[in-house]
């Protein structure tokens, strides 16, 4: 069997044989579901984190396994010594939560059955019965796994990157790369297909080993990284358990945007709209996009949605994300520097490696994590932040807001930091430069809007979080005093 280059990620027994289970389960499942060819749907630019990541970049449509070079990006005497990237899972599966409702919802649908048989009787169809007859595919036990295509993601990602900086993916630096992941069995099976990836760069035409069979192994899981707020107490307490958080959500379920597509999906679909609530009604939506994602295929969902529908359900999933997300609550955001943390200790390292004339024993560092993950950081830096809260009553003020999750953080999204030693520099300050990239199109620094910045005034202009992040007293909830007092 062919063994790949990269030397051996110890991590202890247990995650081991977790990620091993993992791998195995997830292929043997997943294997029957390839996608078709690309269909293209007028709803595709408003499923917020469910968008796939050609609609997001569409200029990759053509060859997705061929880069398209940003014109911003450094070249000449400016060598990249290290990339840092995180990166969020490729296309998965909906989560059991999302197949249980789109089951309850096609239920209502064949509970029609009688009207259903007088309308064929008349000569006449409807979309409701339309969607009875759709097979509803969807099981269980795919509780938001990486799909074939998410796979396909994540290999079409290490390829593009691969050639878009050869000498830091050389088969020289193979060896050398670090793989951090989140324990989610999607962000598992994410790296995996990347390494596959970089593996299909080295040997084309070659299949590559099981990922057991490289000698770099799986990712290592780091879940205090790269799921931080599941490690936060006060953002577990305060946001995510706490049902009155999200106000701004519920209030604009019940608000007129939504109430209006209630009623018109209950005419469309003849059920009776006390049967139908926001929520059903975002899965059903969603189920357009899994389809699409997943399979290839546009199914009849989505002809139950027009733009103007679509535009509503978008702003009610990035309201959500909003509040729960670091920018509504500032909590997560805070929370989220620890990793930020980690970037700058991978390019501190590389810099002084650099200064000693030492080679830069990680020049790739790639870590796999969610939109959970990237949103929270990106709001931390100050990046897609509105004059104007995201409010329950203000959707037509917001129509041309910056934070569209869909366009920040689809499926395979990534945040790039490129460290850069220029030999011709004046000064020692400006030999070390870096360049940041969002789904590999340079990302202007949120402070000046400058493409390109010295690495130590990127370091100066974010010293307040790089040295004021303590995230263990952060998170810890204040102390109640439960003292009796006279």
């Amino acid at each position: 069997m062919p063994r790949g280059p990269c030397s051996l990620v110890r991590v202890s027994a247990t995650p081991v044989a977790v990620l091993a289970v993992a791998l195995v389960s997830s292929l043997s499942r997943c294997s029957l579901l390839e996608p078709e060819n690309s269909v293209v749907s007028a709803l595709s630019p408003y499923f917020g984190t469910k968008t796939r990541y050609e609609d997001a970049n569409p200029g990759l449509l053509p060859d997705p396994e061929v880069p398209r070079r940003d014109p911003e990006l450094l070249e000449e005497t400016c060598t990249p010594v290290q990339l840092v990237a995180l990166i969020r899972h490729g296309t998965r599966y909906p989560t059991t939560k999302q197949i249980r409702k789109l089951r309850q919802l096609h239920g209502l649908l064949q509970a029609r059955g009688a009207e259903d048989d007088r309308t064929r009787a008349a000569g006449r169809g409807d979309l409701g019965a339309a969607l009875a007859d759709w097979p509803l595919w969807y099981a269980d036990w795919m509780d938001g796994q990486l799909v074939e295509k998410g796979r396909q993601d994540m290999r079409q990602l290490a390829l593009r990157l691969a050639s878009l900086f050869p000498a830091l993916f050389s088969r020289e630096n193979y060896g050398r790369l670090q793989l951090v992941t989140s324990s989610k069995h999607r962000c598992v099976d994410s790296g995996a297909a990347f390494l596959q990836g970089l593996w299909q760069h080295y040997h084309p035409g070659l299949p590559p080993p099981d990922i057991a069979d490289m000698e770099c192994g799986p990712p290592r899981i780091n879940d205090k990284l790269m799921r931080f707020f599941d490690h936060c107490e006060k953002f577990l307490t305060q946001v995510e358990r706490n049902a009155t958080a999200l106000y701004h959500v519920e209030a604009f379920k019940t608000g007129p945007e939504m109430q209006n597509i209630l009623k018109k999906v209950a005419d469309i679909l003849q059920v009776p709209v006390n049967n139908l609530n926001a929520d059903l009604i975002q899965v059903a939506f969603f189920t357009c996009s899994f389809d699409l994602a997943i399979k290839g295929v546009k199914s009849p969902w989505c002809d139950v949605f027009d733009i103007d529908d679509a535009k509503v359900l978008e702003y009610l999933n990035d309201l959500k994300q909003y509040w729960k997300r670091g920018y509504g609550y500032s909590i997560n955001s805070r929370s989220s520097c620890t990793l930020f943390q980690d970037i700058f200790q991978h390019l501190d390292k590389a810099v002084k490696q650099k200064q000693r004339s030492q080679p830069v024993s990680s020049p790739v560092i790639l870590q796999f994590g969610h939109a959970e993950t990237l949103l929270p950081l990106l709001s931390l830096m100050g990046y897609f932040k509105d004059k104007e809260p995201l409010t329950a009553y203000n959707y037509k003020e917001q129509m041309h807001r910056k934070f569209r999750s869909g366009h920040i953080v689809p499926y395979a999204s990534n945040l790039i930091f490129v460290l850069y030693h220029c030999k011709n520099a004046k000064t020692p300050k400006e030999e070390f430069r870096v360049q940041m990239l969002l789904n590999e199109k340079v990302l202007p620094l949120a402070h000046s809007q400058e493409t390109v910045s010295l690495y130590e005034d990127l370091k100066n202009h974010y010293k307040d979080i790089l040295q004021s992040c303590h995230t263990s007293e952060e998170c810890e909830l204040p102390k109640v005093n439960t003292s009796d007092e006279l």
